[in-house]
């Protein structure tokens, strides 16, 4: 009759993910914007793929700008006007033509 209640143990949303792929000791599940804040696997799952999408798309336009910086363009024209790929400057200067 005096003796405690049973009180649930209750998981938060962090310590939910901590079995999935890149969670690593001692940080954890790092998460320091607190984007997963109440968030279920489907969340989980959707923010990781786009993590993934904006990485590989970044890793190509880095290899874009060092090819184009070594001097390799694409053939042919940019535009129906004529201006060629050629024509255009690296970097900066690309900008402004």
């Amino acid at each position: 009759a005096f003796a405690p209640s049973q009180v649930a143990q209750t998981t938060t949303s962090l310590s939910a993910f901590e079995g999935e792929v890149g969670v690593q000791a001692p940080l954890g599940l790092f998460d320091p914007l607190g984007l997963l804040d109440d968030a279920d696997q489907e969340r989980f799952d959707r923010l990781r793929y786009v993590e993934i999408k904006h990485g590989r798309i970044s890793q190509l336009a880095f290899l874009g700008n060092i090819i184009t910086r070594a001097g390799v363009h694409l053939p042919g024209n940019i535009d129906s006007a004529g201006t060629s790929f050629d024509s255009i400057p690296d970097g900066w200067a690309a900008v402004g033509a």
